[in-house]
């Protein structure tokens, strides 16, 4: 076994037997001063180092008194370790999205978001019909796997957006978990058994980690929200050609690198990629636009 240093004077001997006979070999003890066991022996230092600091250095802490915190205001059962996150976007009425962050132990855990296309709201935007329908899912999900359930769920909003998410938890026979909403405006956390929304002082860690996590949701959505919006801007734009379908449409982006790489195709580029047929509808259709 190498050391990073040597052991005090008489526990090198009882130390050593000690190991073997727990690992059923003979073992030796060794500290190294060069070369690839040294080297080694360092990077354990530093790995160990850097987990300790990662579970109990001024940031751990500081997360769990942010934690300990909301515990205590939202008189919850246990530490809310794990903290899910749900925000729904919708930029000028078209293509509602959510998503849903997860924050464990005061950190992100970006591998594990994840984010929805609203499928039930058809017509005029609906928030509360929207957040109903994600966290339903989310849970439904989680239900045929098994978990691993939050100890907390965050709702980016009041107290309609904190009623549509226990209207599905109802549905689904999890309304015992716990759900709060973040209202923006005033920063109020509002609970289903309270009227009033609850103020955390503005310096507050516990009210600080809800914000970071809520605003990571909303930043999460809002991207996948401008992406959803730019493939449908592409597909529009090229689906109204004639002739034009799915394989042409990719093949064309694929080719000629973007829309407007397609609207600078010559018609002699364009006739090698979809014939002249169709190389004559695509030209029309931008001539006209």
């Amino acid at each position: 076994m190498h050391l990073s240093e040597a052991v005090a004077d008489g526990v090198s001997e009882p130390l050593a037997t000690w190991l073997s006979e727990r690992a059923g070999r003979r073992v030796e003890l060794r500290v190294p001063q060069r070369g690839d066991k040294r080297g080694l022996v360092d990077l354990a230092q530093r790995n160990a180092a850097l987990a300790y600091d990662t579970h109990f250095g001024d940031a751990a802490v500081a997360a769990f008194g942010a934690l300990d915190t909301l515990r205590h205001v939202l008189d919850l059962p246990a530490l809310p370790r794990r903290i899910e996150c749900f925000d729904v976007s919708t930029l000028q009425g078209t293509n509602t999205v959510a998503s849903m962050v997860v924050c464990l132990d005061g950190r992100m855990r970006r591998g594990e978001y994840r984010k929805f296309a609203i499928r039930g709201v058809q017509s005029l935007p609906d928030d509360f019909a929207s957040m109903e329908e994600v966290v339903r899912r989310r849970y439904q999900k989680l239900l045929e796997f098994g978990g691993p359930f939050p100890d907390l769920i965050l709702i980016d909003g009041g107290k309609g957006q904190l009623s549509a998410a226990y209207a599905a938890l109802r549905q689904l026979g999890l309304d015992r978990l716990v759900a709060v909403g973040l209202a923006k405006q005033e920063e109020l956390l509002f609970r289903r058994d309270k009227m009033e929304g609850l103020a955390l002082p503005h310096e507050s860690p516990a009210l600080q980690l809800v914000q970071r996590i809520r605003d990571e949701a909303h930043r999460f959505a809002v991207t996948f929200h401008r992406a959803k919006r730019a493939r449908s801007s592409l597909r529009s734009d090229l689906d109204s050609v004639p002739g034009i379908g799915p394989r042409r449409r990719k093949t064309l982006l694929t080719t000629f690198g973007s829309v407007a790489g397609v609207r600078r195709a010559s018609r002699e580029e364009l006739d090698r990629v979809v014939g002249a047929k169709v190389a004559q509808a695509v030209i029309d259709h931008f001539t006209r636009g």
